[in-house]
């Protein structure tokens, strides 16, 4: 669907979903029901089970009720034992874990340091991947089996962040793994890990359902059974959860908070994380898709978007503010940089940019572009919190400073294959950084793309700047924590000043459920069956 915009996008009422709040009743489930079976209505479908197939958050929070990863993150994404009790650098380029002894994968099978080298050589490799998890694997250049409970990971150089990205990816049963396609695992061949549920079906568009594994190695969840329904449209979940055909909802439409928090029979979880929402641009080519000048014809030589004072001028239109508390409501952390306050790598004194339209209109004609130009700009339907609302505001911000303005919304099950054949210039996107400090997003997202040294796999827009580069390579090699984090500092002032991406906010994740259910709120906004108890 494309739409020119004309107009502000103003505050709007409660809507559908708030509406319904005062009329409809909830049904509760049975007593039986209540202790043994969790339903839950989530808004995104993983685009597949394969776990290494894409890194994407849906995908990877799924995968963690089937399987485990070596380190797990806990909800503050601090690292802790996993598969792994422990791990240590034996020298400056061998890091060696020891695992857990006695875990059993759903077959019965042993969990063996064999599994764990055959996940390690699987996960970056999974053909046709539109995001690969090689971000977090590529600085391995070898893997030795010690022994059935012992594997050590070297390196070409001294890498000490290797415990943090050990938690980004999955540990498969190599005896029911090996050799078996993507399409064979959303067909149930393979689902066989060590997580606390064992798989039991998937419905495409509908529903995937699980139980609990009883000889899981860890503390058994609440829950014995439970079941993902996917129910995209907001309105429709919440209706979902208010009539109690589920017992808790991700994704809560902001508008409908309030309501939610007043009423006894529910109750909200809430937190700030770590996912980041920003404008992709294009940075390399002139022809970009979806953008020429006002008559319609493609730019030759140099376009807009590849000079510095029109990305700047597009940041500068935005006012951040105004839509975390008319679009968002409250529900956002505007900012200009990649991590959130408090987070390793956040630069204090880099402010959010102010909303400075006379300026950018001034920025547009020293660049060439006072008439302004055209584009359409991409945004995925029902992924982020109101991403549809926030992208029509921004694309209005975007006309008042002489810009042709056209907005298209790209359902999410076609959205990221298309983002990543580069058919987009300039399209909202979000990052959920889950090693809790900015290296990774920086790997993935602006580091200089390289294919054959697998860096920069998701910088579709092409950004390239060798001190970006410079400092990001040196810190990924500085043990010590504090100068790590300075150089991320320097590296994220550069990309910034470039514009290589334009932040618009952190985003504040709502959960709600039955007023008997407790949940702990992650930063990475994973929705976990694991992390849902019964309370009292």
């Amino acid at each position: 669907m494309t739409q020119r915009m004309t107009g502000f996008i103003g505050r709007r009422g409660l809507g559908a979903a708030g509406a319904s709040l005062a009329l409809a009743a909830s049904t509760s489930p049975t007593r039986a029901q209540a202790r043994t079976e969790l339903r839950i209505g989530s808004q995104v479908e993983p685009t597949s089970i394969d776990p290494h197939f894409a890194n994407v958050d849906t995908n990877n929070a799924m995968a963690l009720h089937f399987f485990t990863p070596l380190v797990i993150r806990s909800e503050t994404l601090q690292p802790q034992p996993g598969l792994a009790t422990s791990w240590r650098m034996v020298d400056e380029t061998t890091w060696e874990f020891k695992l857990r002894e006695g875990v059993r994968f759903h077959d019965g099978s042993e969990l063996t340091a064999e599994d764990v080298a055959f996940s390690i050589r699987r996960a970056p490799a999974v053909p046709g991947s539109p995001a690969s998890l090689s971000v977090y694997l590529r600085q391995i250049t070898g893997i030795e089996v010690v022994d059935r409970h012992t594997i050590r990971l070297r390196t070409a150089e001294i890498f000490p962040l290797m415990p943090i990205f050990m938690g980004t990816f999955v540990i498969l049963s190599r005896r029911a793994a090996e050799g078996v396609t993507t399409e064979e695992f959303n067909a149930g061949r393979g689902m066989v890990g060590t997580g606390p549920y064992r798989f039991t079906g998937w419905q495409r568009g509908e529903r995937l359902t699980m139980e609990r594994f009883a000889d899981y190695w860890g503390p058994a969840p609440e829950m014995e059974r439970v079941t993902f329904r996917f129910i995209p449209n907001p309105a429709a979940r919440l209706s979902a959860l208010l009539a109690g055909d589920v017992d808790m909802i991700d994704f809560v439409p902001i508008t409908s908070m309030d309501a939610v928090a007043r009423r006894n029979d529910l109750r909200l979880s809430r937190g700030v994380t770590n996912r980041l929402i920003y404008l992709h641009v294009e940075h390399e080519r002139a022809d970009a898709p979806f953008v020429t000048d006002r008559a319609g014809r493609p730019f030759a030589g140099r376009g807009p978007l590849q000079d510095a004072r029109v990305r700047r001028a597009l940041s500068m239109a935005i006012d951040r503010r105004a839509i975390a508390a008319r679009i968002m409501e409250g529900a956002s952390e505007p900012t200009s940089q990649i991590m959130p306050a408090g987070a390793i790598g956040h630069v204090p004194d880099l402010p959010v940019a102010p909303y400075d339209p006379v300026g950018a209109r001034r920025l547009l004609a020293e660049a060439g572009y006072a008439d302004g130009f055209a584009i359409t700009m991409q945004v995925p339907r029902n992924r982020y919190v109101n991403d549809v609302r926030a992208m029509e505001a921004i694309a209005q911000m975007l006309t008042r400073i002489g810009l042709e303005v056209r907005l298209e919304t790209v359902p999410v099950q076609t959205f990221f294959d298309r983002a990543s054949r580069r058919e987009f210039s300039l399209f909202m996107i979000g990052f959920g950084v889950v090693t809790g400090e900015p290296s990774s997003f920086m790997s993935l997202v602006m580091q200089t793309f390289d294919a054959q040294a697998r860096v920069g796999a998701g910088n579709r827009g092409r950004y390239s700047n060798t001190e970006f580069d410079r400092l990001l390579v040196q810190a990924l090699r500085t043990p010590d924590d504090a100068a790590r984090e300075e150089l991320l500092r320097q590296a994220t002032r550069i990309a910034m000043a470039d514009q290589a991406i334009i932040p618009l906010h952190h985003q504040v994740h709502l959960w709600a459920m039955r007023s008997d259910l407790d949940h702990v709120a992650r930063t990475d906004e994973y929705t976990l069956a694991q992390d849902v108890r019964r309370r009292g």
